[in-house]
């Protein structure tokens, strides 16, 4: 399930093809004859005059000075290398950085962002994660998680509204026990996966990040009415900077973008818990 399906809290690159070596394609030399012969009885030499010599060196000197010319931006000194990786960032958004990931943790969730915009993406990335997880299911983790997350400022009406989106009967409602617990011989799946941030406001102590997501969620087993499906659905984080880390104010959440869906074959419901169950997640970092 994706954050806030059930209960919402907020509420170009085409193909190029090759040709073969055969046919018209191919190209061939022609070497000097060898039926003619001079007058010391070996083969003609090709004849080349001086003045096309003069003209080739001529054309060579003039593209290599060209080629180092674009090799320094057209200035007079050596091309700054942070330049052109700045360019091809702009170019490409959703490029990772290489930064490293944050290496702190509260209450199992990945903490200590930087004050800046990869900072905020990377928190908001790795919250809508926590925030989609099947721990929210259940009431004590559940706590646990928004208490991590959220800005002190928000954090009881936060509570509260999770707690009301996961109510008793909404758990009934989809197969779980009043603490989240899946039937036996089932496995609950509820498990959210980023797939590129987006900045859409930076102001130095808040941010709004978007958060695009494929959301697994459904129940394993034989028995199961409700098997596990997937999704795709945008999470709209917007943080404050509480002094030393990235907090949730609030999330909201809208459908998609949404991708063709594939041709594999449906995996088996045993296959599918035995993945949830052996793979693990990640810590995101933009």
């Amino acid at each position: 399930m994706s954050l806030g399906d059930e209960h919402g809290y907020g509420g170009e690159s085409g193909g190029r093809t090759a040709e073969g070596f055969g046919g018209s394609g191919q190209t061939r030399t022609r070497l000097p004859g060898g039926g003619e012969t001079d007058v010391y009885g070996g083969a003609r030499r090709p004849v080349r005059s001086s003045r096309s010599l003069i003209t080739v060196v001529g054309v060579v000197v003039l593209l290599i000075a060209a080629i180092a010319f674009a090799n320094q931006g057209g200035g007079g000194g050596e091309a700054d290398p942070s330049e052109g990786r700045g360019k091809e960032a702009a170019a490409q958004p959703t490029a990772a950085t290489g930064v490293k990931p944050v290496e702190e943790k509260a209450g199992g969730i990945p903490s200590g962002y930087a004050k800046d915009e990869q900072g905020a993406q990377s928190a908001a990335a790795n919250y809508a994660v926590a925030l989609g997880s099947d721990g929210m299911f259940n009431q004590p983790r559940r706590h646990d998680i928004v208490k991590s997350v959220a800005d002190a400022s928000t954090l009881n009406n936060l509570q509260s509204g999770f707690d009301a989106d996961y109510s008793t009967a909404f758990l009934a409602q989809i197969g779980l026990s009043a603490d989240g617990a899946a039937p036996a011989g089932s496995t609950f799946v509820n498990r959210t996966l980023p797939a590129g941030t987006k900045v859409l406001d930076f102001a130095g102590e808040t941010a709004a990040v978007d958060v695009w997501c494929m959301g697994l969620f459904g129940l394993t087993g034989e028995k199961s009415t409700k098997p596990v499906t997937s999704g795709w659905f945008t999470v709209n984080v917007k943080l404050k900077w509480n002094g030393s880390d990235w907090k949730i104010l609030e999330t909201s959440q809208k459908t998609g973008p949404t991708p063709v869906t594939g041709d594999n074959p449906v995996s088996g419901s045993d296959e599918i818990a035995g993945a949830v169950k052996e793979f693990g997640g990640f810590t995101y970092a933009r």
